[in-house]
């Protein structure tokens, strides 16, 4: 009964994770700013951390089942 809730929670921080770090490597690769009136590189540096942390709280949930 409880699997249900960790698999949704799971794919949900797991497709977050994902499109944020492709997202950032993708505006990295064009050239444009991650966020708008921050330093590149401490925007970038943050929102890969975020998706890592974010993928592997995907991983962790999946781990729960």
């Amino acid at each position: 009964m409880e699997s249900g809730p960790a698999v949704f929670a799971g794919t949900v921080f797991a497709l977050f994770g994902g499109g944020l770090l492709m997202w950032t490597t993708v505006r990295l690769r064009q050239g444009a700013p991650v966020a708008r009136g921050v330093s590149q590189i401490a925007s970038a540096a943050l929102a890969s951390v975020t998706g890592v942390a974010a993928l592997l709280l995907g991983v962790w949930c999946f781990t729960q089942i």
